[in-house]
């Protein structure tokens, strides 16, 4: 796609929309107990897996804000190969890859965590929220092509 169209600013009542959306995905999953660490860290991965550098960097950028190590950052590509996460931020990864990659049915070899055994419904529920809403922004920012400069 050589012409990008900036969806954002050519449909700001959408735009606004998702905006709204982000405040109640973003209270809900700090409602039910979820870090802000773990919140961020979900985001890092599902734009990982969608080719956000948009998102990337801010999401980066605000796990460092809310305390998130460099060495945690440096390996949650592959969180399954480290011993830097808890077992709750494991069922939140392995959850933002299954929702990210429904195409593969969320089934990634030697990955079976099972987000029930480290997470209640309300949290299950907020995560899955918030990897539906940065799924979408991933997708508006990438769509818009949305500039990532140093």
């Amino acid at each position: 796609m050589s012409h990008h169209v900036n969806i954002a600013k050519l449909h700001p009542e959408a735009y606004q929309a998702m905006m709204s959306l982000s405040g109640v995905v973003e209270t809900a999953a700090v409602a039910s107990g979820l870090d802000e660490r773990l919140i961020e860290l979900v985001k890092i991965r599902a734009s990982q897996l969608n080719g956000c550098a948009f998102c990337l960097r801010m999401h980066t950028r605000d796990a460092i804000k809310a305390g998130e190590t460099f060495d945690r950052l440096a390996v949650v590509a592959a969180w399954w190969e480290s011993q830097y996460f808890s077992e709750a931020e494991r069922a939140a990864l392995q959850l933002a890859e299954t929702i990210t990659l429904q195409r593969d049915h969320g089934r990634i070899p030697g990955r079976d965590v099972q987000p029930s055994d480290a997470l209640d419904d309300t949290q299950i529920s907020a995560i899955t929220w918030l990897v539906i809403e940065i799924n979408a922004w991933n997708r508006v920012a990438v769509a818009s092509h949305f500039p990532v400069a140093p």
